[in-house]
């Protein structure tokens, strides 16, 4: 998270090898440039989330430097509202970029092609300016009643999220259990086959040391008593 302009902020995501950097909308391409070259990332994506200058002001200049593609609502693509947009992108689907896994929700309200970003394996998402910490954007294009359909969806969203996330999380921790357990299991059986076999050689070789004394045995009863003497 960047600080650009004087009210609002820039976020930059990078995978581990550095080969896929996003940035969440473009407030200011000179504040955003300074970033990524300090980084030594280049940029490959933008994800827009609506159509205000503050949020697009700097796609060309990006796009022109980094060759970057630029996704936005079907909303805003067909009306041509979104700077230098490639690709339209709509509500409910999933989009993959490098490792970054991506669903989109349609949250109308501020504008009628606003839309929100979700990043499963991030734990986050950016909603443009839907919703803000202590209240929601203003009703530029929407109604009241769109506004609070979209915020639920968010609220709805996040706690399915969460659900499926203690779910997978719940699931995870189930598997582990059953692999421990099948881990004791295979050492319990493993301990059991090696004292089965140590028990097994040393009843052998009792056998062995018992058929042995029972043969010096009969052959000390074959000898005469002056041969042994003789032997002697």
């Amino acid at each position: 998270m960047i600080p650009c302009l004087t009210d609002n902020y820039g976020f930059i995501l990078a995978d581990s090898t550095g080969r896929t950097v996003i940035s969440i909308d473009t407030p200011d391409e000179k504040v955003i440039t300074k970033f990524l070259e300090e980084k030594g990332w280049s940029l490959t994506h933008i994800l827009n989330t609506h159509h205000h200058h503050d949020h697009v002001g700097g796609n060309i200049a990006l796009k022109k430097k980094w060759g970057c593609q630029i996704f936005c609502s079907t909303y805003d693509l067909e009306n041509g509202r979104i700077p230098g947009a490639d690709v339209a992108v709509k509500d409910g689907e999933d989009i993959q970029l490098g490792s970054f896994r991506i669903k989109v929700l349609d949250v109308p309200g501020h504008t009628l092609g606003h839309v929100a970003y979700y990043f499963p394996d991030q734990n986050s998402i950016f909603v443009g300016d839907t919703l803000f910490a202590l209240g929601c954007g203003r009703l530029f294009e929407g109604t009241p009643e769109i506004m609070w359909e979209s915020l639920d969806k968010i609220r709805k969203f996040e706690k399915s999220e969460e659900e499926r996330m203690e779910k997978a999380a719940a699931e995870i921790e189930q598997k582990r259990r059953e692999e421990q357990e099948e881990r004791e299991r295979l050492a319990e059986e493993r301990e059991a086959k090696v004292e089965a076999e140590r028990l097994m050689i040393e009843k052998e070789n009792k056998e062995r040391e018992e058929k042995f004394n029972d043969l010096l045995s009969s052959k000390d009863k074959d000898v005469e008593p002056e041969d042994r003497n003789i032997s002697l």
